[in-house]
């Protein structure tokens, strides 16, 4: 098989693509046909050395797959050969990652794929998607008719945010860069876009909610916690997904006086019972037509050196040119 690999941490170019041997399916694993997968910024991250885990050498990027089964592990249940599969979580906790021809995945990781979506669908939505609904619903307990504000509407996390906000019955206030994203965000379900080049955020939040939005989820790697809690209702949450190595001043007394809470979470941790509940609700907007993937190109798995390049310009250095997700496709199955 093909496999995109790096021996070293460093830049896009220590991404390596050609053979390797296979994968075996071990105890309780699936072994799975790649047919897509999609590019996370925590993949950049751990590219360029984020010392999270011990990596596996040489190591094999990549955290979302969709896929078709060709071989069962000893002890699987409940899966044949042939079933179209997805999921993420690999390439994390010390995993082999995605950006395969083949990988084995334990079982507990993988879902099914609902009749006549395509694998790219699932493929592009997963951790994001994942991600969107553990904070929203295990963390944050959004409920109809309150009022939820999220950075990006045509981001990865975030297009799943306001999209699945919408879905609730919630008021969705998001920002957009351009009109052109901003229409993008009112298609996804967004009751109210910012488009911040043209309006201070923090005085938009005012116009829009002057009581406060019950739930400020946070998509930036440095947040800015002076604005969010002065934006956040009382009683209002607080949701953290990014910012890792952030340390950013606290505003500590307007926070408790407002009986806020503050939440973080990283998808990767949550036990499979909970991201499996996850996955079966997205599963079914997704059938439904109720939830839509941002996929802003396709390309070669072989050019994942430049799909890299591309998500690390867009995330780390702000050039917001990205407006979804990239998606790699094995080379074979390129028309």
């Amino acid at each position: 098989m093909h496999a995109v690999y790096m021996n070293q941490p460093g830049g896009p170019e220590v991404l390596q693509y050609g053979p390797m041997d296979a994968p075996q399916a071990a105890q309780g694993q699936l072994l799975i046909e790649v047919h897509a997968v999609s590019i996370n910024p925590i993949d950049t991250y751990i590219r360029k050395g984020a010392n999270y885990w011990p990596l596996p050498q040489p190591y094999i990027p990549g955290a979302d797959f969709a896929g078709r089964v060709i071989g069962l592990g000893p002890g699987v249940q409940g899966w044949k050969v042939g079933d179209r599969v997805w999921g993420s979580n690999q390439g994390l906790l010390g995993r082999q990652g995605s950006f395969a021809e083949t990988i084995a995945v334990d079982a507990q990781w993988a879902y099914p794929i609902p009749e006549n979506v395509p694998y790219s669908a699932m493929a592009a939505i997963a951790l994001v998607g994942i991600t969107a609904h553990l904070g929203l619903f295990r963390e944050a307990h959004l409920a109809p008719g309150q009022t939820l504000f999220v950075r990006g509407g045509t981001g990865g996390v975030g297009s799943m945010v306001v999209q699945m906000g919408h879905l609730t019955g919630a008021r969705v206030i998001t920002t957009a860069g351009s009109p052109e994203k901003a229409q993008q965000c009112k298609a996804l379900g967004a009751d109210e876009v910012i488009e911040y080049r043209n309006e201070e955020l923090s005085e938009a939040l005012k116009r829009l909610a002057p009581g406060g939005v019950d739930l400020f989820w946070e998509t930036l790697r440095e947040p800015d916690f002076e604005l969010a809690v002065a934006a956040m209702a009382p009683r209002g949450t607080m949701v953290l997904m990014a910012g890792r190595d952030a340390r950013p001043p606290f505003p500590v007394g307007p926070f408790y006086v407002k009986e806020c809470k503050l939440t973080g979470f990283a998808m990767f941790q949550a036990p499979p019972e909970m991201q499996r509940h996850a996955a079966n609700q997205i599963a079914e907007w997704v059938a439904q037509g109720r939830l839509l993937p941002r996929i802003d190109r396709t390309l070669p798995l072989s050019q994942a050196q430049q799909g890299h390049r591309l998500q690390e310009e867009s995330t780390v250095g702000k050039s917001g040119a990205l407006a979804g997700k990239i998606v790699l496709v094995p080379d074979r199955l390129m028309s």
